[in-house]
């Protein structure tokens, strides 16, 4: 059943502030974090589309979006949006490889390209990002399973366990997040941090990721600068912050 609303998501955190890397986004948070999710986006969909795969503790939940507008009420505090490939409008994959065992390493990128704040220059970006990948890599599909753009709207790109394209020889065990920009010259937004720490605890609720999985960044498992030194400087943060959940 489709739900249509206009989506302003009211996400408990304390204060966040990426320049001196001190962020929070526990239960005990004391400030709302609005993420609004443009109209444009904010037709809701329930994400899995098996009931054995919900979540089975009172934490976050998924909500995808779709394309359509209407106006609607804000959605639930603990969720976190996802908008879906057709909210994009992503060309069809050639190929799907499902995994066969849930992730056990998240690999942090950066896009390298230019910074997205703004629906509109993200999702031409994405189709961008997806061309390139497609027609001048090879891809079959657009390569991370998830982007995150600096309003902190989640895009998905391959989704929850499909074998990516972003990290040789560590892609079917694996999932890929992209941040949108060049985070060797910009710093990530604290709510894209905090959209990345929301995601990755659905993934495990819902057994897409292990329990104990590695965060690390794509050059700690390759030659590359990738994802930026300023992302890249954060992640122990952001660890940190996965082990207080």
């Amino acid at each position: 059943m489709v739900h249509k609303k206009h989506v302003q998501q009211n996400f408990s955190i304390s204060a966040c502030r990426t320049r001196d890397l001190n962020f929070r986004t526990t239960q005990e948070s004391t400030r709302k974090l609005n993420m609004f999710v443009p109209p444009s986006h904010s037709r809701l969909l329930n994400l899995s589309a098996c009931r054995s795969c919900q979540p089975h503790s009172p934490g976050l939940k998924e909500t995808l979006i779709d394309d359509g507008h209407t106006p609607g009420e804000p959605v639930d505090m603990n969720a976190v949006a996802v908008v879906s490939r057709r909210g994009w409008n992503a060309v069809e994959a050639r190929d799907r490889t499902e995994m066969k065992n849930p992730a056990k390493t998240v690999i942090v990128h950066h896009t390298a390209l230019r910074y997205c704040a703004h629906s509109r220059d993200s999702v031409s970006e994405l189709a961008h990002i997806q061309h390139m990948h497609m027609q001048e890599r090879g891809f079959d599909d657009i390569g991370y399973n998830f982007l995150i753009s600096g309003d902190g709207t989640v895009y998905e790109g391959r989704g929850w366990g499909i074998v990516g394209a972003h990290a040789k020889e560590h892609n079917f065990s694996s999932v890929g997040i992209a941040f949108m920009g060049n985070f060797n010259d910009e710093l990530p937004s604290s709510v894209s941090l905090s959209a990345l720490l929301r995601l990755l605890h659905i993934g495990v609720l819902h057994g897409h990721v292990q329990p104990n999985f590695v965060l690390v960044g794509h050059r700690d498992v390759a030659k590359t600068e990738c994802p930026g030194k300023n992302l890249y400087a954060l992640l122990p943060k952001l660890r940190d912050q996965l082990q207080n959940q």
